[in-house]
């Protein structure tokens, strides 16, 4: 079972999250929390996967998510946002947060959506990231050449495991795919991360669809 913790000021949230995840047969939701009882809740529960609010009245969620990042064993976590252009998104993902999604995702994808964080996989809401491309760009000419100086250092199998990895595969998905054993994938992100010079999978998913791998990928199935 994945083991999920919800933490949203709003109890109407938390229980409708608790009531979609809980009727998926491989999913319990075993606590939700409020931000100020997030940390205590995480640590008595220790779930694999944390959706926690970005904005909360009695603490911020990127507070919550640097305590929960703290952690000897941090749980993936995802950040819930009603804004698909939320400025504290992107500190959010460069803090750690495995990915974010909208509050209004479709229920029958929420399930698959948390499925994907606990095996490691990215999360991204599609109209959020599009959003966040728009108003959060790279910072100029000059940004947007090293970057892709650095995409063209990756091999081409390791660009293959970039855009699958940007399209929130795990690694053992992504091996799958390619025909490779999840310990080759595994170093290949390592390689990937290193030569992007990123600290996250989000990150370097960021700057794949930013470098227009994601587009190229789409045209070539």
């Amino acid at each position: 079972m994945i083991r999920v913790v919800v933490v949203d000021d709003e109890a109407l949230v938390r229980s409708g999250f608790g009531l979609i995840l809980g009727a998926a047969h491989d999913i319990e939701v075993v606590a939700t929390a409020t931000g100020g009882d997030a940390l205590d809740t995480v640590r008595e529960h220790r779930p694999d996967v944390v959706l926690l609010d970005i904005r909360m009245p009695d603490v911020d969620g990127l507070t919550v998510l640097a305590q929960l990042r703290a952690l000897p064993a941090s749980p993936a976590v995802a950040m819930l946002t009603t804004f698909d252009t939320d400025e504290y998104v992107l500190t959010a993902l460069h803090s750690g947060a495995a990915g974010f999604l909208l509050k209004d995702t479709e229920p029958d994808q929420l399930a698959q959506l948390v499925r994907t964080l606990a095996a490691g996989g990215v999360v991204m809401s599609p109209k959020a990231s599009r959003s966040l491309l728009r108003t959060h760009p790279a910072a100029g000419p000059a940004a947007v050449d090293e970057e892709a100086a650095r995409v063209k250092r990756l091999s081409d199998r390791e660009r293959d495991v970039l855009v699958l990895l940007a399209q929130g595969l795990s690694n053992a998905d992504i091996g799958t795919r390619l025909h490779l054993g999840t310990g080759t994938v595994k170093d290949h992100v390592s390689a990937i991360l290193t030569k992007l010079r990123v600290t996250g999978r989000v990150q370097a998913a960021l700057l794949a669809q930013r470098a227009g791998l994601l587009d190229a990928g789409q045209e070539g199935r």
